[in-house]
């Protein structure tokens, strides 16, 4: 058989490139099927390593993408809504779940891959339903992945009669580090150990590589995919970093384990085969399952020297911000509403020293630039709205318990408090985007407009931070203050509109300056305004304390 390099090339590009996106359509409307509630399930459901180990699973099998979970989960260790021990039942439960794509690669019904491909674009064309509509992703994306299959297939028989090909084959049977070496670049190029393991199964359907040389390439592929999970956390927090060579080190030890037992794993294999009569792509479809099952049964006992290792590897105080509520107490609720209103307050105090951090990270960033300060401040961003969320439930439960007046009012000033400081994090965080925009797209702000945007942030975090500081201690004068320093914030306003407009008449600055310009001092005056929301609660507390005593 004449070999054309060109047809070879084009259908095998052309194929994998159906395949990976036939995967993300799968994964996508399994997603939006059952819910975008993915963050959700890894924050809530990984309170150990075991139920850790099943929601990297779940989520896996909705996403079908091991990478796209470890990816998820490397964000969330370095938001700090997951502890590294967490992390890694995640990330083991992860390589579980993308074996499901094997599994169903197995599953040989390429020859009905277009129909499968006719119904899904039926379902999203022809009707008006969501729900309908992501099934036919799913159904589009499942008839792609095997329709990708078909086609790499189809270009990858030539290589039997290959001679530099068989070569490579039988070297990988004598040389199984070679076999691991081969599978690990492969799927670093790809991205999607998905996509090699497929491959592979094609290629061990169509008996051009022996069971022997693919096991260590599949062993390679699972190394290959960790990839991905290091590239997300470079620039990243310090625990992010630790959970992203846990995946690595975790692939690492596994393939170690394996190859050394390599002959018995390989007629156990064998035997799966005959005993189940399986295809060749199931049966390295039960061999890839078999793999990270057995990785995962042996290494789950170790979850705390894994964190050990990477923690020495990778020395360091970690900067994660911790997301989660540390005073509210759900048991004080019923049996001291007094105790858990101060719990809450505590919580407040706490949202509102993240918000002073929020603003002080924004400066930064107004200021140098840097990339780091506006990660943290989107990370601290989140952390308001979590909080926020949690607070309020706290007090909404809390209502229903009988208070007394007094704590009925400052039930009632810490959740108008809660609003206020998440608007402020949202007001930053619109900051952070102007100045992200402003980057972007290149817009020089003058020398003097920058000064006056440092002397209008410089005064509104004075406020910000005299607004919490009056809400902790109840500081009447603090709160005073807060409400003159607003007025010269609101004066300064004003002030810098008409320098703006006078350095737009003399042409020293762009259209596209002048908006960034007008629309971060508009949050500033924003930002403002909440602190003297928080501080005149402090103040309408206390008058009213002092008229029911009167």
């Amino acid at each position: 058989m004449e070999l054309d390099i060109q047809t070879l090339i084009f259908e095998f590009i052309g194929g994998l490139g159906i395949f990976l996106f036939g995967i993300k359509s799968m994964g996508d409307g399994l997603q939006k099927s059952a819910g975008d509630k993915l963050r959700d399930i890894l924050d809530k459901f990984t309170t150990n390593p075991i139920m850790g180990v099943l929601a990297g699973m779940l989520v896996t099998i909705l996403i079908q993408s091991s990478s796209g979970t470890t990816v998820i989960t490397v964000g969330l260790v370095s938001a700090g809504f997951m502890t590294l021990r967490q992390a890694i039942g995640v990330i083991m439960g992860a390589n579980i779940g993308t074996t499901v794509t094997a599994f169903i690669i197995g599953i040989d019904v390429g020859a009905y891959a277009l129909p499968i491909l006719a119904i899904g674009s039926v379902l999203i064309f022809f009707f008006n339903k969501k729900r309908v509509n992501n099934i036919g992703q799913i159904f589009f994306g499942f008839g792609a992945l095997f329709f990708g299959l078909e086609l790499m297939g189809g270009a990858m028989k030539p290589l039997r009669s290959l001679e530099s090909f068989q070569e490579l084959t039988v070297s990988m049977s004598d040389n199984p580090i070679l076999g691991v070496v081969v599978g690990t670049l492969f799927t670093v190029i790809v991205q999607s150990s998905s996509a090699t393991i497929g491959i592979l199964q094609e290629l061990y359907g169509q008996n051009a590589i022996d069971l022997k040389a693919a096991l260590p390439v599949l062993f390679g592929d699972n190394i290959g995919t960790t990839i991905t999970a290091v590239l997300a956390s470079l620039g990243a927090s310090i625990a992010a970093r630790r959970a992203a060579l846990t995946h690595v080190l975790f692939n690492v030890i596994g393939t170690t384990i394996f190859l050394i037992i390599l002959p018995f794993f390989t007629q156990f294999v064998g035997f799966l085969q005959e005993a189940f009569s399986l295809n060749k792509p199931m049966t390295l479809a039960f061999a890839h399952g078999t793999f990270n099952l057995t990785n995962t049964l042996i290494q789950l006992p170790f979850v705390g020297v894994l964190a050990y290792i990477v923690t020495k590897v990778i020395p360091g105080k970690d900067t994660a911000i911790d997301y989660n509520p540390r005073h509210l107490d759900p048991v004080f609720i019923e049996q001291s509403p007094s105790i858990a209103l101060g719990q809450a307050k505590e919580e407040v105090v706490r949202m509102g020293q993240f918000a002073t951090t929020g603003v002080e990270e924004t400066g930064q960033y107004m200021k140098t630039k840097q990339r780091k300060h506006f990660d943290t401040a989107v990370q601290i961003e989140d952390a308001i709205n979590n909080l926020d969320r949690k607070i309020t439930d706290y007090l909404v439960l809390l209502s229903a318990s009988s208070l007394s007046p007094g704590e009925s009012e400052e039930h009632s000033m810490l959740l108008d408090s809660v609003r206020d400081i998440e608007r402020i994090g949202d007001h930053f965080e619109n900051i952070n985007e102007l100045i992200d925009y402003q980057l972007a797209n290149k817009v020089r702000i003058t020398d003097d407009a920058s000064a006056d945007l440092e002397e209008m942030f410089s005064l509104t975090l004075r406020a910000v931070k005299q607004a919490v500081y009056a809400l902790e201690h109840k500081d009447l004068n603090s709160a005073r203050e807060v409400l003159e320093k607003e007025h010269k914030i609101d004066l300064m306003e004003r002030a810098l509109r008409k320098k703006h407009i006078l350095r737009l008449n003399e042409r020293k600055c762009s259209g596209s300056a002048g908006i960034v310009f007008v629309d971060i001092i508009s949050n500033f005056e924003r930002i403002g305004d909440h602190a003297v929301n928080i501080a005149e609660a402090v103040l309408g507390e206390e008058e009213d304390k002092v008229r029911n005593y009167s």
